[in-house]
């Protein structure tokens, strides 16, 4: 039995968790697991980078000190977000966070420059103004000047860990600055950001190993003897992964988490105007594959309604209290980018159904009650366009990681999308992580495999959708208030 951890960390937690395969069945346990979450310092947003691989060294000392002796380890992240090393390898900033607002103006002053279409059919990457293309085009001139290495958040901390400078593909591709037919950096987006290709480091795909922790590491901690793979370090390539989908289903994954993802996983991109209108993208998957999804806003909405509400209601709370309102009294449109960091989450959705001229959630309840309506909404208005961009029928539509415990909001996705849904399991990311370390030690043979193994190795609930009538007048009210078309 051979000793595999994921480090799954995402925008609000991280974790370590052990998986090893005993009598057929892949078992987990967590090991470690910490908070995460930006800080604002003098006007902007930031990560605290070091205080994240601090706690990856923690949840390995507590590995070892638990008689795990040796191991591989995977690291996986949330994607856009870079550091800037100089030529000795320091940190030259701060790590920006997505979230940061420093980009409001950044995909017009782009795309002035190169048109959107250009771009578009480069990398096949939807257009959102955190994507590293723009954060990198307001960033500092003379900080990227000395920038000798850039490097995404999960490659930082690969570096880290075994000082190995790569840039995984998964991640590498959400950058929107890889070309689709090169498989490299496109050197018209780089110039344009008076960047070289030598300031980034040779790409990786998932699986290739990245060797064995560091010799300081490992003088400086009484660590297990870890062999570091590089896994799909982008988490939803990770948790796509992680779908215990069946060969030859026709299916489609929503990764639900702090961002619902919805998509497919395809063998070649789609860079149809068609798929550019809808803001649809194509992120490189592990294996050969591409994530053909769109992005829309997710549990972020609640986790920031649960902030404003100090922490007095759990998210089975608001899950329960939302069951008990009435449905779909207020239609918002969570993708605009007014609700991807206000001040207070709560009074933003109240001033968008009082300026829109609906009627305005006062409790908790029918604010969550708003939420849960509208995500539901939104994921079968992104079913619609996907199944008639790629010319495939969805039969049934895998909900993923956390979101997966959310009944009601799986029942709404069955009902609105008139699919049938499952849900689980609940922690995909990591074992998308673990499947491809235990691939390439060789006690998987393949993907297919993996996920034959995911299958019986866990419950998953299904959801088929309730009959109603009122399917039809929810998209009529929904686009009129959100003026979709």
């Amino acid at each position: 039995m051979r000793n595999h951890i994921a480090v799954d960390i995402g925008a609000s937690s991280g974790r370590l968790v052990l998986g090893t395969i005993v009598e057929g069945r892949i078992r987990l346990q967590e090991i470690h697991r910490f908070k995460n979450g930006f800080v604002e310092k003098e006007g902007h947003c930031y990560w605290d980078i070091d205080t994240l691989f601090d706690e990856v060294i923690a949840g390995l000392k507590k590995a070892k000190a638990q008689g795990i002796d040796d191991c591989t380890l995977g690291i996986d992240t949330w994607a856009v977000d870079y550091v800037l090393l100089d030529e000795a390898g320091q940190r030259l900033h701060d790590v920006y966070a997505y979230r940061d607002d420093r980009t409001s103006q950044a995909i017009a002053d782009v795309t002035a420059r190169i048109p959107a279409r250009a771009i578009y059919e480069k990398t096949g990457i939807q257009f959102q103004s955190f994507n590293t293309l723009f954060q990198l085009s307001v960033h500092d001139r003379e900080q990227l000047r000395q920038a000798a290495s850039i490097l995404l958040v999960p490659d930082y901390l690969h570096y880290r860990l075994t000082g190995q400078r790569v840039n995984e593909v998964t991640n590498a591709s959400t950058t929107q600055l890889l070309h689709l037919q090169t498989k490299d950096y496109d050197k018209d987006l780089l110039a344009l950001l008076g960047l070289s290709r030598s300031q980034f480091p040779p790409l990786m795909q998932p699986g290739e190993s990245l060797g064995y922790l560091s010799e300081p590491l490992r003088a400086a901690h009484d660590l297990p003897d870890c062999e570091v793979i590089c896994v799909a370090t982008h988490d939803t390539a990770s948790a796509v992964l992680g779908v215990p989908a069946r060969q030859g289903e026709n299916w489609a994954y929503l990764s639900s988490g702090t961002w619902s993802l919805l998509g497919v996983e395809a063998s070649r991109p789609i860079t149809s105007e068609q798929a550019q209108e809808a803001n649809f993208t194509n992120e490189w998957g592990a294996y050969q594959t591409f994530r053909f999804l769109k992005n829309i806003m997710g549990l972020w909405l609640i986790q920031e309604v649960q902030r404003h509400c100090g922490g007095t209601y759990s998210f089975a709370d608001f899950v329960a209290a939302a069951e008990q309102e009435k449905p779909f009294q207020s239609f918002v449109n969570f993708d605009d980018n007014r609700f991807l960091n206000p001040h207070n989450m709560m009074e933003e959705i109240q001033r968008y159904c009082q300026e829109t001229g609906q009627p305005v959630p006062q409790t908790p309840g029918q604010i969550a009650r708003c939420i849960f309506d509208n995500l539901a909404i939104l994921y079968a208005l992104s079913v619609e366009e996907m199944e008639a961009i790629t010319g495939n029928a969805i039969e049934v539509i895998h909900i993923v990681g956390g979101g997966a415990h959310n009944d009601l909001l799986c029942q709404l996705t069955a009902t609105v999308s008139h699919k049938r849904v499952t849900a689980g399991p609940t922690e995909s990311t990591a074992l998308g992580n673990l499947v491809v370390q235990m691939i390439e030690t060789g006690e998987v043979a393949d993907l297919h495999e993996a996920r034959q193994l995911i299958r019986q190795s866990f419950d998953v609930k299904e959801f088929v959708p309730a009959e109603t009538a009122e399917r039809a007048a929810w998209f009529r009210e929904f686009r009129k208030y959100t003026k979709q078309t």
